[in-house]
């Protein structure tokens, strides 16, 4: 029986956490809500047990055993070397630790991801969904056939940012037909029916540094492994998914058969239907990553190519949920277990 904490709990990351860790080998543990001043009190549920969201305390992280942090930046730099302290094994999923000396990127999806933490770990970041998903990608094509050179461009939802987001972008959608004032208080900037790079100067959160992110754990992914990954993320007017348009140019022509065989399998689902293809809405609530490949239109071979395109689509926050999840899963050989006599 392990304990388990959800810094965080009333976010939407929070809860999709608690989601999938009900229906994990952990489910079984104890669970306990925590959050800050605007998660307080707030009655939650924890499998068929009713339960509040509760403050942390000096003595909160005292024998538990996995200490998600879901929250604010600032929620983990306050309290996760006290969660740490008490002995528990820290995961970071508010992207405040990546940068900490000794903190590890992990995903245990990819098969050459060797990890190495071990008691001296300070921390685990669980990879952010769109490095994962770009990652699985990378890691089947390069199965097939060594990638010479990739890029993409990242589609970001508003729910990248929390709820606070997602208001702003409805509230922006409604005052837009009603010929009303654009509430900025978060993006400084319209996001209702636009596309952008980057938002306003008094914007409250930024996509160059989820961009950042990304790239950041991309490259702890891929080690010396793939080629550099040229990448671009850019918000969407969406509430949910994430959605990728993929550049790839390999080291020889291939045969599409043996490109389709190298996307299919865990984690992957390749799209052959036209009418099917990968959406933030087909991805809602899917455990995979939903990938559509187009080779190079004009091949004189059209069996083969050395140029693809690459359409796909994901659950944002159930990736990031089920990713962090196998990363406790990975790390219960770290807990002690059974009484010292």
């Amino acid at each position: 029986m392990y304990k388990i904490a959800i810094a965080g709990a009333s976010t939407l990351l929070g809860k999709e956490l608690k989601e999938a860790l009900s229906e994990s080998p952990l489910a079984a543990a104890e669970m306990m809500l925590l959050d800050e001043a605007e998660g307080l009190g707030l009655l939650d549920q924890v499998g068929d047990e009713a339960t509040f969201i509760k403050a942390i305390e000096p003595d909160t992280f005292e024998h538990v055993d996995f200490t998600f942090f879901c929250g604010s930046v600032g929620m983990t730099q306050r309290h996760w070397r006290q969660a740490l302290r008490d002995g528990s094994t820290v995961l970071d999923l508010s992207g405040a630790l990546d940068q900490e000396t000794g903190v590890l990127v992990r995903a245990p999806w990819i098969g050459a991801d060797e990890g190495g933490a071990d008691l001296f770990t300070p921390a685990i970041v669980p990879a952010h969904p769109a490095a994962l998903a770009l990652a699985l990608i990378m890691e089947r094509l390069q199965a097939g056939v060594p990638v010479q050179r990739a890029s993409a461009t990242v589609l970001l939802p508003a729910s990248e940012f929390g709820r606070a987001a997602m208001d702003e972008l409805h509230q922006q959608t409604v005052n837009l037909l009603s010929f009303q004032t654009l509430p900025r208080e978060l993006f400084d900037a319209q996001v209702a029916y636009n596309l952008l790079s980057g938002f306003g100067e008094n914007a409250k959160v930024s996509v160059g540094l989820v961009e950042a992110r990304v790239r950041r754990h991309f490259a702890g992914l891929a080690g010396n492994r793939w080629p550099e990954l040229t990448l671009q993320a850019i918000l969407a007017p969406v509430f949910h998914g994430h959605a990728f348009s993929i550049a790839v140019e390999l080291e020889r022509p291939v045969e599409i058969s043996t490109l389709e065989d190298a996307l299919s399998g865990d984690h992957l689902d390749l799209v052959l239907e036209d009418t099917d293809s990968p959406s933030n809405l087909a991805a809602t609530g899917q455990s995979d990553v939903l990938v559509r490949l187009r080779p190079e239109p004009g091949a004189r071979n059209p069996a083969e190519t050395r140029r693809l395109w690459l359409w796909a689509a994901t659950d944002n926050l159930r990736l990031y949920a089920l990713n962090a999840v196998d990363c406790a899963l990975d790390l219960r050989r770290l807990r002690p277990q059974g009484t010292v006599q």
